[in-house]
Order: structure tokens, then C-alpha cells, then sequence
């Protein structure tokens, strides 16, 4: 079974008085197995961004059909799934702790029921539990990521969904961040999570997804595609030329 299922999106951003419209997705297709760790890999400004804003209807698409857990996005079907979007705004105000029982909140409204458990689990995972009652304001950039993640495995999700999670992180957070995503794949939580680097999904992923210009260029096993490409830069050119030449 498909733990998302995204079919011919597409999405045009409107120009201004004298500029043209600008479109970003185009009939992007894709799906990612269950239990299995998919990456979502393009250059910058090649649409993942955009199109996992879609996915949450950050961004309203023009057309297309999305579907998690084979239905559409839906209050129940949200707290399944953990999302860390790429520039996460985080109340500078709040605690550790403080932050982790808002995203609570508006996942389960007013319950505590489980909440504590939850928090202080997810914040020895990502070695924040002895900062769990500074400020936000008093995190490093790496920490902020870090809370960031765990927000996003609080809730024990079926499916998490993280855009670029390792951006900006010298080399031991980004080690600590792939040992979190490790930990989650032994329970196994179906990830989905975005890149620029093909060596971060070589790590981590059995399934990958190539977006180039908006377009997919090739979506299903990782292996098969490093078996014929070895590279980001000869996969975007050969299959570029492929379809050119069937255009």
C-alpha cells in the first residue's frame, strides 16, 4: 500500500502587471511505498518545496489528487503524519517543553493524556532534554532543528515528511539528524524527506524521487538508479534528453 499518492499536480504562480506567469509543477506523479524511507531529491528551486506545501495544502494547486493512506488529507489523517517544513518559525518565547505541548494541542486539543511521555521521549532522542525548559531564543540554529525534528516524531506518526532537514547543520548535527531518521526507520515509519544531495539519500533511502524544472524524472528504487546514473547532474542530462526526444 501507498503511504501517499500524488497524481498530475501541477501549479502556476501568477506573474505581476508586467511579468509572466511563472509555472512551477507540472503533471508531477508520484508515490511512495509503505515502510520504506523515500528520498525527494532536485536542484535548488526544482519544485520540492513547493510541491510538499501542496501536499498540506499550504499551497493551493491548480489541479491534481492527493491522497494519504488512500484518502484525502483529512484532521484524523493529519495526526498520522510528522512534518518539519524547510524554515520552520519557532516561538522564540517558549520553552522546549512549551512548544512541544502546543504542537500537542493542536493535534489532540486540551488532553495531556500521553503528552509528557511523548516530550521528554522525543527530546532525549534528539539530546535536548536537559535544555526542555530554556527559551527557544536561547537555541543554537542546530538545537532549533533539532526541536524542529522533534515536533515532528512527538506524535509517534505512521508517515513522516521533513524538508530539508539536514540544510545549514555543520557535520554533527547532520550525523545526528541521520541517526534520528535511522531510529525511526526501526519502528517503522514510512519517511519522505527532501535534498539537494544525492549522498544524503544513498545514506538512508531504498526509494528516491527526481524532480527537475517541476517535472519527475524518475520515481522507484534508489539502487536502480544509482546502477544506471551515479550522479544527480548525468540523471538530470540523460533524462532530459529522453524526454526531449519523445516530445
Amino acid at each position: 500500500m501507498a503511504v501517499l499518492t500524488v497524481e498530475k499536480l501541477n501549479k502556476t504562480f501568477k506573474g505581476g502587471l508586467f511579468e509572466k506567469d511563472r509555472p512551477v509543477l507540472r503533471d508531477v506523479t508520484f508515490s511512495l511505498p509503505e515502510g520504506q524511507t523515500s528520498g525527494f531529491v532536485g536542484s535548488n528551486g526544482s519544485g520540492k518545496t513547493t510541491t510538499i506545501k501542496c501536499l498540506f495544502d499550504f499551497i493551493h494547486p491548480d489541479s491534481g489528487e492527493i491522497r494519504f493512506f488512500g484518502s484525502p488529507l483529512s484532521s484524523p489523517i493529519k495526526t498520522r503524519i510528522g512534518y518539519l517544513p524547510e524554515r520552520p518559525y519557532l516561538y522564540e518565547f517558549l520553552t522546549g517543553m512549551e512548544f512541544l505541548r502546543l504542537h500537542w494541542n493542536l493535534c489532540y486539543g486540551s488532553s495531556l493524556k500521553d503528552f509528557y511521555e511523548r516530550a521528554h521521549e522525543a527530546l532525549k532522542k534528539v539530546d535536548l532534554f536537559e535544555a526542555k525548559d530554556r527559551r527557544l531564543r536561547t537555541y543554537s540554529k542546530g538545537m532549533l532543528q533539532r526541536v524542529g525534528i522533534a515536533q515532528a516524531i512527538l506524535t509517534r506518526p505512521d508517515l513522516l515528511i521533513l524538508d530539508e532537514p539536514m540544510s545549514g547543520l555543520d557535520p554533527d548535527g547532520r550525523a545526528m539528524v541521520k541517526d534520528i531518521l535511522r531510529e525511526e526507520q526501526k519502528r517503522g515509519v514510512s519517511l519522505f524527506f527532501s535534498s539537494h544531495l544525492l549522498q544524503d539519500m544513498e545514506e538512508l533511502c531504498s526509494h528516491l524521487v527526481v524532480i527537475n524544472r517541476g517535472q519527475i524524472l524518475y520515481d522507484g528504487v534508489l539502487s536502480s538508479f544509482m546502477a544506471e546514473f551515479q550522479s544527480l547532474e548525468k540523471a538530470f542530462s540523460v533524462l532530459k534528453g529522453r524526454e526531449e526526444s519523445h516530445g
